[in-house]
């Protein structure tokens, strides 16, 4: 088992919901990265999802959009944040995700791809863009190699595929709670808790809920009925001010790690 999934494992003996916190990795640098990473407490999250900077997201909203434009203006290259990260790997205590393009993973061949981001540090995988019709060649080197792949569910997908969707992704199915794009939302839609109550009776797997999720009532809210809550654009939009003061790297990942520990004080 990955780290990953030993924590959702030991998450569920104990009874207990799960915060996702998503930051842009590499941003403003990989010297910041690590410094988020060292600040944030296991017993406040589950893991961290870093989104791989790309120039063509395909479900990112403006805030994040920002952080990836402003990354790769800046320089970002995807080998500085992977050797940033093994140098610091075992300063860092929380399990990391990478969510990053199928056309990177593609690009860099999917097993060596796997393979570098595992020896860098990283413990699972979410590719947005991967179609569940052709995510077996990376789910079975995710298999083979102990690296999970974490698929996503949207309230349009229909019950054959949300079944084609748990029989792959381990260790929980990553739940899109509304169409479009990420971003900060005032309220949750009024048809999470039907669909997160379909998708578990359907499917037996954790569910966990991100886009929209911007507030720790929002993330009371969805935890009360799914096994976690993931939160993006409410952390990267403080990234965004941080970089826009000019703060320093410490400064940034206080910024983040007080917002993650205030989202985490709501969960039951």
């Amino acid at each position: 088992m990955s780290r990953l999934q030993t924590t959702f494992r030991d998450l569920h003996a104990a009874g207990r919901k799960a915060l996702l916190p998503y930051i842009t990795g590499g941003y403003p640098d990989a010297a910041t990265t690590v410094e988020i990473l060292r600040r944030i407490d296991p017993q406040h999250c589950a893991c961290v999802e870093i989104g791989i900077p790309f120039s063509d997201p395909i479900a990112d909203g403006p805030v994040i959009q920002t952080s990836f434009s402003r990354a790769l203006e800046h320089g970002f290259k995807l080998d500085t944040l992977f050797d940033a990260l093994r140098a610091a790997r075992d300063q860092i205590a929380v399990p990391l995700l990478a969510m990053v393009s199928y056309s990177i993973v593609y690009r860099r061949n999917p097993r060596h791809f796997v393979e570098t981001a595992q020896a860098a540090g990283f413990d699972g995988l979410i590719v947005p863009d991967l179609a569940i019709e052709e995510a077996d060649e990376l789910a079975t080197i995710g298999r083979q190699q102990g690296f999970p792949l974490v698929m996503i569910a949207a309230p349009t997908t229909d019950e054959a595929r949300r079944r084609r969707i748990a029989a792959i992704s381990e260790p929980f199915i990553y739940y899109q709670s509304l169409a479009g794009v990420t971003g900060e939302r005032s309220a949750l839609p009024p048809d999470l808790v039907q669909h997160v109550q379909e998708l578990r009776a359907e499917t037996g797997k954790p569910i966990c809920v991100g886009f929209g999720i911007a507030t720790a009532a929002h993330v009371q809210a969805v935890c009360a009925v799914a096994d976690g809550a993931i939160v993006g654009s409410a952390i990267v939009r403080r990234m965004n001010e941080a970089v826009d003061r000019n703060d320093p790297p410490a400064a940034i990942a206080r910024v983040v790690a007080d917002f993650i520990r205030e989202l985490a004080a709501a969960l039951p």
